[in-house]
């Protein structure tokens, strides 16, 4: 039988600390971890060099103690802004509502931890076959930099886990594969000039938009030759320059542009072909901008700067994966579709642990403003924590 009131409470207590990605997350890993302590779990809490964010790793043990092996349950703890967007509540008082409870993070991905830690009583005093390990991160949202670290956290304490199950918002679907997330910002630096005097400066802006044509005819050829996948709703590597600055007025040549560009590849594109394939035309431009500078006095430091923002891997999970079998053990949805956005999922497929994404609420809900989840969505996730319990569990203890 589900019991809402608890798994609701939690959700709301998380849903009201506000973990946009440019906050810290400090409050929420604090909270997890005095919760996980009150059980009688002591959570690593694994802070970034700055200290104004943090991991989180913790594990219940299984009954003879073995806390090696077992399942991992990966949730990120930021959320992003809300910045600009028409809510008719306020995003961090969760509300319900027609069957549904509104607030940001309800959907990505604040519910499924919320059921989590509302089940603490009954993973705790279970006797486990094997653990549990709770994986908490910071800044999924901005690069799954959290995500980066952690992994590497969980190879060195030894934990080696067999299985993850990443609670992204799928409708409570398995989710077996997902595309690459890439994103590179380069800066071009040009030298400044009265616009009526343009042989003096070299245009940033215009060399700039050498590379957005590169990118944009890349992304024309993987739309038509391929490959293609068509468990995506986008069946192609999709790229595109989402981000441009540069420029002071209208009558001076500008001195420096920037721009982002990204591209979210099939699990079969060479992703580092494709990073070098822009380094070596941003070369190029930068060469032509250097000759267009020769004999200035500021010719030094013309030059362009190529920065990898960010790099999470894709997924691409096996039908027969023991992650499937177990979610779908667990009552989650099989499903052969892939998604077009990214998560932490690959980078924990990465290191050889059996990975999905399964968990409540509607991807299309993440993100936009009014962001809610079916409280029926938050039912089926506590069936699906239940039976992981009742799974896990010791045969005399079922």
């Amino acid at each position: 039988m589900t019991q809402h009131p608890r798994s609701l409470e939690w959700i709301n207590r998380l849903i009201s600390l506000d973990t946009t990605s440019r906050n810290s997350n400090l409050e929420l890993i604090e909270l997890v971890a005095e919760e996980l302590s009150r059980f009688g779990i002591e959570a690593t809490v694994l802070p970034t060099e700055e200290g104004d964010k943090a991991n989180l790793l913790a594990t219940i043990p299984a009954a003879d103690g073995t806390r090696t092996g077992g399942v991992v349950l990966s949730a990120h703890t930021d959320v992003v802004p809300v910045d600009d967007q028409d809510w008719h509540s306020d995003p961090f008082v969760p509300e319900v509502r027609d069957g549904r409870l509104y607030g940001r993070g309800s959907a990505d991905m604040k519910s499924y931890l919320g059921v989590i830690l509302s089940r603490l009583p009954e993973l705790t005093s279970a006797r486990l076959a094997e653990p549990v390990h709770l994986a908490l991160t910071h800044d999924e949202e901005v690069g799954c930099v959290g995500g980066a670290r952690l992994v590497q956290d969980v190879q060195r304490l030894g934990l080696e886990p067999h299985t993850c199950i990443v609670g992204e918002p799928t409708s409570m679907r398995i989710i077996r594969g997902h595309k690459s997330i890439n994103l590179i910002e380069v800066t071009f630096t040009g030298i400044a000039a009265h616009s009526s005097l343009t042989p003096h400066g070299v245009n940033a802006i215009e060399h700039a938009a050498r590379l957005i044509r590169y990118a944009r005819e890349q992304a024309d050829r993987w739309r038509t030759e391929g490959p293609h996948d068509d468990a995506y709703p986008v069946a192609w590597t999709t790229g595109s320059v989402n981000l441009v600055r540069g420029g002071i007025a209208g009558n001076t040549v500008p001195e420096t542009c920037t721009l982002q560009l990204e591209f979210r590849g099939l699990t079969t594109l060479d992703v580092d072909a494709v990073i070098e394939g822009i380094e070596a035309e941003a070369a190029r431009i930068e060469a032509d901008m250097r000759a267009e500078a020769e004999g200035s006095q500021r010719a030094g430091q013309v030059g362009v700067r190529v920065e990898l923002l960010a790099k999470v891997p894709g997924l691409d999970t096996e039908p027969s994966s023991r992650a499937v079998e177990l979610a779908t053990r667990l009552g989650a949805e099989p499903s052969d579709g892939k998604v077009t956005y990214g998560t932490e999922a690959g980078q924990f497929a990465g290191t050889g642990i059996a990975t999905v994404v399964c968990g409540p609420g509607d991807i299309a809900q993440a993100h936009a403003a009014d962001e809610y989840v079916e409280l029926a969505q938050i039912e089926a996730c506590e069936n699906f924590v239940d039976r992981l319990v009742a799974e896990l569990s010791t045969e005399e203890d079922r």
